[in-house]
């Protein structure tokens, strides 16, 4: 698998990453075990999760599995790991950038995941409450005392994204190199204020949800399979979104697409993502090690440009 830089830094990681959202939940150690050699054996380095998912047990997991011990399945070194802190379920408000917050998150993600550094930390959310220079510092904290090595954010807005790598820049803190956030054929909203804003800022996008929160692989198009997150009370709300005519269009251009080139759907939306100006690494979890397996088979190919067009006109995003 091909490696890139992320933004202005010299971080390289693999063209996608492993999302890890599930694991400890619908991903049994077994099974995400299979996942993490899989993907690394293909090539992969970088694996995302955060202190929230599934209470913990995400990290938890993925900290079991990756070091120098002698269970081991893969060498922490060969590996950049990617985690997040900022959102405090326990909080009244939620979402807690606190300095103090942080850096209790921090050490507590570096207990589960069995290691004495992360390579890239992530703000996972804006806070209304804490000033942004007190957030700030605890990442600089975190940079100086060597428990982190590159700096990202998550789900910030592009004038968000702006005051924390302008206020970084100017006062010489540690240059923040990456950016989460939803984007797929069915969600390019981002095209209007937040990538350009990454771009001009030297920040690298990482997409979540490539693939429209599963609708682009095609499996909603005769209603919600059995299994799927569709079909589930709790989840349903999550794919609800993107279960209407304007989505459903998409998927038959994609769907077409695949098609022709002999591939599938997935395939084609998944590389659509991970080829766009901007774009470092798309983010991609999996129910099961068959589903990444499929997923994993995008990487040698390569859209056609009157296909890229296609589907870019078909999901241009509508004017207000």
């Amino acid at each position: 698998m091909a490696r890139r830089t992320v933004g202005n830094s010299g971080l390289s990681v693999s063209r996608l990453g492993l999302g890890t959202m599930t694991w400890g939940a619908e991903n049994d150690a077994e099974d995400a075990a299979a996942q993490l050699v899989m993907f690394t054996e293909a090539g992969g380095n970088l694996i995302d999760t955060a202190d929230v998912y599934t209470d913990g047990a995400s990290e938890a997991l993925l900290g079991s599995m990756i070091g120098s011990h002698r269970t081991a399945l893969v060498n922490r070194d060969a590996v950049v790991l990617a985690t997040k802190a900022g959102i405090d379920p326990s909080s009244p408000r939620r979402r807690n950038a606190s300095r103090g917050h942080l850096l209790q998150a921090l050490d507590a993600s570096l207990n589960r995941l069995g290691t004495d550094y992360i390579d890239l930390w992530q703000l996972h959310a804006w806070d209304d409450v804490t000033p942004l220079a007190e957030t700030l510092s605890a990442v600089d904290i975190a940079v100086s005392t060597g428990r982190v090595r590159y700096v990202g954010l998550s789900n910030y807005s592009a004038w968000q994204l702006c005051a924390a790598t302008t206020r970084q820049l100017c006062l010489g803190g540690s240059p923040i190199v990456a950016a989460q956030a939803e984007y797929s054929l069915l969600e390019r909203s981002l095209e209007q204020d937040l990538l350009p804003a990454a771009k001009h800022s030297g920040v690298g996008l990482l997409p979540w949800s490539p693939l429209g929160r599963g609708v682009l692989t095609g499996k909603y198009r005769d209603g919600a399979p059995p299994g799927s997150r569709g079909a589930s009370e709790q989840l349903q709300p999550f794919v609800f979104r993107y279960l209407n005519e304007q989505s459903a269009g998409i998927v038959e251009a994609v769907a077409t697409a695949a098609e022709g080139l002999g591939v599938l759907p997935a395939a084609v939306a998944l590389t659509w993502v991970r080829d766009r100006p901007g774009v470092t690494a798309p983010i991609v979890g999996a129910r099961t090690a068959a589903q990444l397996k499929a997923t994993l088979s995008s990487d040698e190919l390569s859209l056609p440009e009157e296909i890229r067009t296609a589907l870019e006109d078909v999901s241009a995003p509508r004017p207000a």
